[in-house]
């Protein structure tokens, strides 16, 4: 067990050395937002009380990798499967980088491989959360020092 910070993990990530979970790599991305644990602790307290979103992660299968649409997203759908027991499946004999093109609402995760994840958000984040300050594997614009 080792303790890391964001950028840290990121860039053992980004060298292979870890692996990283979609979920958890978004929720990294999110945390570089903030230069210190003080600063963390106070965009905490400040919004405790403002709500919290229960996502769903829809998965659209591609010809090169799939992609995770998040609420927002304009390819989510309107009534998602909270429990699993709909099974619905999206996918297109698309590659990744045509969906991407085609669209201009995005809430997504973008997973070519096990090592190549990006994180696409330009929606609004509601309860006055952040957005992942880095949008891809590659930490170079993380200034996180936590």
């Amino acid at each position: 067990l080792q303790w890391s910070s964001p950028v840290e993990a990121m860039e053992r990530f980004k060298s292979q050395e870890i692996w990283i979970a979609p979920p958890q790599f978004y929720e990294l991305c999110r945390l570089c937002n903030f230069s210190s644990l003080s600063q963390l602790h106070k965009f905490s307290s400040q919004r405790a009380l403002e709500g919290c979103e229960r996502w769903m992660p829809v998965i659209l299968n591609a010809s090169d990798g799939h992609i995770q649409l998040l609420p927002g997203d304009e390819l989510y759908p309107e009534n998602p499967d909270y429990t699993g027991e709909k099974k619905i499946l999206m996918s297109t004999d698309k590659k990744i980088e045509d969906v991407m093109k085609e669209g201009s609402v995005f809430h997504r995760i973008v997973i070519k491989n096990i090592n190549n994840i990006a994180v696409y958000v330009n929606v609004q984040a509601k309860y006055k959360h952040l957005n992942p300050l880095v949008i891809n594997s590659d930490c170079s614009h993380c200034n996180s020092r936590l």
